[in-house]
């Protein structure tokens, strides 16, 4: 095999492809989930979610191989199964679960928020541990389109929360 000579060592290196596996693994159980609900949605705003989550589960198709591409470039290998997906998603799959419109909303807005936590604490230690700035300002990038997914889920539950009276609802009252 080739030395890999970009200004890393291998454990820095190693460490980042560990760190780009996790993120894989969020994204392609997410991007899974969203294909799903996708599918099963059913409701008055069947056509608002269909075409959103189409457009969402197209965006993550594209940053799952953006991740397993990275992880290459820094001469690691992506996990590439199912069971291995699973054995290190920080995300839960909720099998064999249709919820409702509302409730996939309310689930894949805490996927999205928790892989935003996951990718700022990701790019803290690229930046900080790893000293990887290419790997740190990559995920920012993966960051910013799930805080934006994040956004339009969010304003999609506020707008189907709000009371007869106009106040909004718990947020246990949206599950």
């Amino acid at each position: 095999m080739q030395k890999i000579n970009i200004g890393l060592t291998e454990t820095q290196r190693q460490g980042v492809i560990d760190l780009l596996n996790n993120d894989l693994a969020d994204s392609y159980l997410l991007l899974v989930k969203t294909k799903k609900y996708h599918w099963d949605v059913v409701g008055p705003q069947f056509m608002t979610l269909h075409k959103l989550w189409q457009a969402h589960y197209e965006a993550l198709t594209i940053n799952v191989d953006a991740i397993a591409e990275r992880i290459r470039m820094l001469g690691g290998y992506p996990v590439g199964t199912m069971a291995g997906f699973l054995k290190i998603c920080s995300l839960k799959e909720h099998a064999g679960k249709i919820p409702t419109a509302t409730g996939m909303v309310a689930n894949l807005l805490e996927d999205h928020e928790k892989v935003v936590r996951n990718l700022r604490g990701d790019v803290d230690k690229c930046c900080d541990k790893f000293k990887d700035d290419g790997t740190a300002d990559f995920l920012t990038g993966l960051m910013e389109q799930h805080e934006e997914i994040a956004w339009m889920l969010r304003s999609f539950m506020e707008g189907e929360s709000l009371k007869s009276n106009g106040s909004k609802p718990d947020s246990k009252d949206l599950r």
